[in-house]
């Protein structure tokens, strides 16, 4: 696999059925936006999966067609009628800088673009498409979100969990709605692939369409998700006071865990951006802490030449060395619940310099929560607008089954199945792991003996 710092390609791409956007139907009604002379999008321009040349070789020495995405963007034909469509947006999952960006724009594009009349705000996630659900959904009028997108959060709330799906069903034929916007990670998206198939299955016409969400852009075929910018942003803060920190005492070390589950594009960019980073921890890459070329000995390595250290960790690093079991508790949304590497690492450090005798000093900071609350920086909020213009212009012509990607500078029509693939992480062979490597002290390996 080959990466950057956001498009990571398999080695086996999809077949060109695979990557077949679902119709509700024919589209055959004038798009408002003819009037406003817009340039509609030409769907013979597909993005192509791969950007490398010998993927495309291969396909010509067979004869078959190369794989490549739907571009996202305004049709001039529609499948729903604007004065007639009713809509719901529903945000899941954890909180992410620029949710409130993404709901702005859906109902500003489907209100001032479309005319649609009736937009629905359906509350903390899909539990308000329950009929337990906490609330009734919101009336969302454009002039009441003026401003929300310069709050973190999302006005909606949001939960964790899957619901019943008839039950989701059955809301959504309450209240009426014609299209769904989900926006969420790979459960949230896994969560409505399910929901789009008791819609079909029951044989209705309700379009259902995703935003991918995830600060740890760790979404296959998602080049770049919003939140991302925001947090190694903010990140650099964070490193910034652990170095001021560290650098002040004698052997100080200043420790950050950063999120990062399964991914550490976030650790990996914010150590690339600051340039005061010695060690950075990801997930992708295994490390131990004792013996031969293991952690403490390149710490050590560190101190005693008297120099301080600034330690960066992802989240889901060093899982292995916490003994986490097969049968490890989860959350209501299925993930692993996640053993706290950052204070093991703070402990483990101390442990290990006490029985030294070896003065020193750690300061842990943790700004996960902090982070993942605060409202979209200005490249985070200009990339929500967009995701929410094409979600909407997907949603008019008939779409569904489908998220709205960027992949290869492009924005593109995904299909949801496709997430349920392979999780997008950093290739330690690939380039963007050997600029990290390039640009801190530690080996190039800490695994060791």
């Amino acid at each position: 696999m080959g990466d950057d710092e956001g498009a990571v390609v398999p080695k086996k791409l999809p077949s060109v059925e695979d990557l077949i956007v679902e119709q509700l139907g024919p589209a055959s009604l004038p798009s408002p936006l003819i009037e406003r002379g817009k340039r509609f999008t030409d769907e013979s321009h597909r993005v192509l999966l791969s950007p490398f040349a010998h993927h495309l070789e291969e396909r010509v020495a067979r004869n078959e067609e190369s794989p490549s995405f739907e571009p996202a963007g305004p049709r001039k034909d529609l499948y729903f009628s604007p004065d007639k469509v009713s809509c719901g947006i529903v945000t899941c999952g954890g909180l992410c800088p620029g949710l409130n960006d993404v709901i702005r724009s859906i109902v500003l594009t489907l209100r001032n673009g479309y005319g649609v009349r009736r937009i629905l705000g359906f509350r903390y996630g899909y539990s308000g498409l329950s009929s337990q659900r906490h609330a009734d959904p919101m009336f969302l009028e454009p002039e009441e979100l003026k401003r929300i997108h310069q709050h973190g959060g999302t006005i909606l709330g949001s939960s964790r969990g899957p619901q019943d799906l008839g039950d989701m069903v059955d809301t959504l034929l309450r209240w009426k709605v014609d299209v769904l916007f989900a926006v969420g990670g790979d459960g949230t998206l896994r969560g409505a692939s399910d929901l789009w198939g008791e819609i079909k299955k029951r044989g209705l016409k309700i379009s259902v369409i995703g935003v991918p969400k995830t600060i740890d852009n760790d979404l296959m075929w998602v080049e770049r998700s919003f939140g991302f910018a925001t947090a190694v942003q903010e990140a650099q803060t964070v490193i910034r006071a652990a170095h001021s920190e560290a650098e002040a005492a004698w052997n100080g070390i200043g420790l950050v865990k950063l999120m990062g589950r399964h991914s550490g594009f976030i650790a990996a960019l914010a150590t690339l951006t600051n340039g005061d980073v010695d060690f950075c921890l990801i997930p992708e890459v295994p490390f131990n802490l004792e013996g031969q070329g293991g952690f403490f000995e390149a710490l050590d390595k560190q101190l005693e030449a008297g120099r301080h250290a600034v330690v960066v960790v992802a989240e889901g690093a060093g899982q292995k060395l916490l003994s986490e079991a097969e049968n490890a508790e989860r959350d209501a949304s299925g993930n692993i619940k996640l053993k706290d590497v950052g204070l093991f690492m703070k402990h483990e450090i101390g442990q290990h310099l006490t029985s030294h005798g070896d003065d020193f000093t750690i300061k842990y900071i943790d700004p996960s929560y902090t982070i993942r609350s605060l409202p979209a920086n200005s490249m985070d909020s200009a990339f929500c607008l967009v995701l929410g213009q094409h979600a909407v212009h997907a949603a008019m012509a008939g779409r569904t089954d489908m998220m709205v990607g960027f992949w290869n500078h492009a924005f593109t029509n995904v299909p949801l199945q496709l997430v349920a693939g392979e999780r997008k992480q950093i290739d330690p062979q690939g380039e963007l792991w050997q600029r990290v490597l390039g640009a801190t002290l530690q080996p190039t390996s800490l695994v060791g003996q």
